[in-house]
């Protein structure tokens, strides 16, 4: 089974986020190019009716959603697809308090799976707060597949690799956040790829499934975290970003071809 983005190609699917369906740039879901915070998050906090329950988006914050229990685990590359929304349980057959769309940001929903009960499957989660987990019952609604492919960062060192089944197939110096703005630590995943059409600064915004744990929000948007390029290479091997992870273009071409659900390691 296909774990591609959309049926039409890389990141055209999601073309132009800020002309589809959230009227944002990437500048402003991502942040990255210095822009000033807004003073309101625009993410939305969980209902406790569960019959209104909200969409894990990187949109929306899930205080009492589980922790991921091994920020600095492994896994064993399965990943799950949700095709329709899906209920999120605080434990095996436990609460709802939340429900997985099929789609983030206009991209198939495919989120990495960290532990299995039988039929059940914790997850992570794309909302904040950062680590938060959930149950997801596998079943009609879900596919499920294995991606051979990692990322890990090295934030100090400042230095990105990829792997595919453990052994690297690239390495770069990248740019990280600056020491008042840090890239976040932990595990997350490739949440989208997306073709950027407004702003200039990369060609290809990968979002990922972690937020700034400086600001709520950078300029409007929910202060997602991304894999992105950058056009002055003087940032590589540099503290600068306002929390996001800058990379050079031929980094960029490899990990824009990774499968959405690949685990990323912020070390």
């Amino acid at each position: 089974m296909s774990l591609r983005r959309t049926a039409g190609g890389t990141a055209r699917a999601a073309r132009s986020l800020a002309a589809a369906a959230l009227g944002l740039s990437c500048l402003a879901l991502t942040g990255c190019a210095g822009t000033a915070p807004a003073e309101r998050p625009p993410y939305a906090m969980a209902r406790a009716d569960l019959g209104m329950q909200a969409d894990a988006t990187t949109f929306t914050e899930f205080p009492t959603a589980p922790a991921d229990p091994a920020p600095g685990g492994d896994t064993d590359g399965v990943v799950l697809r949700v095709q329709a929304d899906t209920a999120v349980h605080s434990s095996p057959g436990g609460p709802v308090f939340a429900k997985l769309p099929a789609k983030q940001l206009d991209n198939p929903t495919w989120v990495p799976v960290i532990a299995e009960r039988g039929k059940w499957a914790q997850v992570l989660l794309p909302s904040r707060p950062n680590g938060a987990t959930g149950w997801v019952l596998e079943d009609q609604r879900t596919q499920r597949a294995r991606t051979p492919y990692a990322v890990d960062v090295e934030i100090d060192a400042r230095r990105l690799t990829v792997l595919r089944d453990g052994a690297p197939i690239g390495q770069w110096v990248v740019g990280v956040g600056a020491s008042d703005s840090p890239t976040p630590r932990g595990r997350t995943f490739i949440m989208a790829a997306i073709e950027e059409t407004v702003t200039k600064f990369s060609p290809i915004i990968l979002p990922l499934g972690t937020h700034s744990n400086t600001f709520s929000t950078y300029g409007g948007g929910p202060g997602t975290v991304a894999l992105h390029g950058w056009p002055e290479p003087s940032v590589f091997g540099q503290a600068s970003s306002d929390g996001c992870v800058r990379v050079p273009d031929d980094a960029l071409r490899l990990l824009a071809t990774l499968p959405l659900g690949t685990l990323v390691h912020l070390r």
